[in-house]
């Protein structure tokens, strides 16, 4: 009998997160009407009863997770300028992923920088982990885009006027809630939830990342993205902090670190060692540290060089000893950065089981790591070594070189997913397949629509199944329940037939029946065996409460046999 079989794919759903979702950026509550003892025909395997409010009786209630917070860390040191501009060239292949109608992620994209102050920097206003959302033409004509460490300085004001076109007046966001405060106020970062921005009307968010991302030039030199990091975690937990509130408790988190450099995350207590206690310094001599001093405080290899062998992180003490109890290393240890993520996937995961938090890193790995190797070598320009104590990772055709990120490497390592971490190099032209790879990972996790139980195809003569569903959405301040059109083709698009602010699709071609793709079964609904998957495009703005009913197969067994 249909029923039994519903039910228990029902009961798989929940468990799994298979959910009734909502596509064009609505997360989108869903509830699946398939029919009760009072309102279906168990011989027929109907299930079109009256449409039911979320929570009324009878209703089944699955609120889909399409919920993704991303925080960049962006390098803003004086060699960043290119680096910068690619990135914010290639953004659209980050972005295009995420708001594909089959991921369609209610998102939200944070933005801080490697600068955590240092001794040896002098000048600026590092952001210690502070969200930072302002236009790069606004900070052009602040000099954040002036390198004043050569002669003559460096301008490269261009890693933000050839893309960037808006200033901050034409990018004022509009107000937004949180969960954590419930009030409506500006936040520094971009979102796009239930199928709309904070940005202003006409502005898209591969636009506004253009002229948000660039980070400028004059940042510190002694790079500390992990530090950054953490206290980046410290700032939207603390409710007096303008980054209040940007971590959603049951969002997938992806972290993403763009850096050329090694990580300098610096105990404060042994911040002599870069101003009189020259231990790790290239010569008792020098006037002044070099970013030589963080490979050497912070990095063990098997042999002394030229070539170095295999490296990893150490904990050295204040006197160039290695193996210092984690309290008494120079360097902040790799435990601090590695327990706090960790401990912020755990919180999430008494939550969601299946939360996650993806770690990315775009630093100085030649491309096509691992299956090219990391070479770590003491060998090549005398110069290049003793400023940073190591040769470069990659080099970039366009000229550039990147160190060998060897904390950094660890970091992605410890918090990989499936043991694959997410490195890529920061000398490729186009960061547009790591950006692609990164969206993609978070867009694995959200799970497609795959309509529970086993739907009846109303017109066999025809290659798809061509079901019989009905859709209703429940305003959620009224409880007054309408019923979902189904989408129209308008422009490419597939939207919502005017005045309707949501529709449906019902896909179904399991195996390339139509030249087209847009109508195509997902692997994971073919997977499990069912025969349909909804989806929702919302343009309203607000959290629809779906529900939904569908005929079902008289014999599920011959219809849909992969159902369990």
């Amino acid at each position: 009998m249909p029923k039994p079989r519903l039910s228990a794919l029902l009961r798989t759903a929940l468990a799994s997160g298979l959910v009734v979702a909502c596509n064009g950026g609505a997360e989108g509550s869903a509830t699946a009407t398939a029919g009760t003892d009072s309102d279906s025909d168990s011989d027929s395997g109907a299930g079109t009863g009256s449409p039911e409010a979320c929570g009324d009786p009878g209703a089944i209630c699955i609120s889909p997770n399409r919920d993704v917070d991303v925080l960049f860390i962006i390098d803003n040191s004086g060699s960043m300028a290119e680096e910068q501009a690619r990135l914010a060239a290639n953004f659209s292949s980050f972005i295009d992923v995420l708001e594909d109608p089959r991921v369609n992620a209610d998102y939200r994209i944070a933005i801080t920088t490697t600068d955590m102050g240092n001794p040896a920097c002098t000048g600026g206003s590092a952001e210690r982990g502070a969200l930072v959302l302002s236009s790069c033409r606004d900070r052009v004509d602040q000099g954040d885009f002036i390198f004043e460490g050569v002669d003559p300085p460096v301008d490269a004001a261009y890693a933000c006027t050839d893309l960037c076109t808006k200033t901050d007046a034409e990018l004022q966001l509009l107000p937004t809630s949180t969960d954590k405060d419930g009030v409506d106020k500006p936040r520094p970062w971009i979102e796009r939830i239930y199928g709309s921005t904070n940005l202003p009307a006409g502005v898209t968010t591969t636009e506004a990342f253009q002229c948000f991302g660039p980070q400028g030039i004059s940042g510190c030199g002694f790079e500390s993205p992990l530090e950054s990091l953490v206290q980046a975690t410290g700032r939207i937990a603390d409710p007096d902090d303008p980054s209040y509130g940007f971590l959603r408790d049951n969002a997938l988190l992806s972290i993403v670190i763009l850096t050329d450099e090694l990580d300098c995350s610096y105990n404060p207590e042994f911040s002599s060692i870069f101003t009189n206690n020259k231990v790790f310094w290239n010569d008792p001599g020098d006037p002044y540290a070099t970013s030589a001093a963080c490979w050497r405080a912070g990095v063990a290899c098997d042999n002394p060089g030229p070539d170095y062998g295999d490296c990893a992180a150490e904990n050295y003490d204040s006197s160039g000893l290695p193996g210092a109890d984690p309290t008494d290393a120079v360097l902040l240890p790799m435990s601090r950065f590695i327990d706090q993520i960790q401990a912020i996937e755990d919180a999430k995961r008494t939550i969601n089981a299946d939360a996650e938090v993806f770690v990315s890193v775009i630093a100085g790995v030649p491309e096509g790591y691992p299956a090219t190797p990391l070479i770590y070598s003491g060998d090549g320009d005398e110069g290049f070594i003793d400023l940073y104590g190591v040769a470069p990772g990659c080099s970039a055709l366009a000229g550039g070189d990147a160190l060998p990120p060897v904390r950094l490497r660890e970091f992605a390592e410890a918090l990989s997913i499936d043991g694959e971490p997410n490195l890529f190099s920061i000398c490729a032209d186009d960061y547009s397949p790591a950006l692609q790879a990164i969206a993609e990972r978070m867009g694995d996790k959200i799970k497609p629509a795959c309509i529970p139980g086993c739907v009846a195809d109303s017109d066999p003569q025809t290659p798809l199944v061509e079901p019989t569903c009905t859709f209703y959405n429940t305003d959620p301040e009224t409880k007054e329940v309408t019923e979902i059109p189904a989408c129209t083709l308008q422009g490419g698009e597939w939207l919502p037939p005017a005045p309707a602010t949501i529709c449906h699709r019902v896909l179904t071609d399991d195996d390339d029946l139509t030249p087209e793709t847009d109508d195509d079964l997902s692997d994971f609904c073919a997977d499990v065996g069912a025969n349909a998957e909804l989806l929702l495009v919302n343009t309203g703005g607000t959290k629809p409460q779906t529900t939904y009913s569908c005929e079902l197969a008289q014999d599920p067994m011959t219809t849909c046999p992969g159902l369990g």
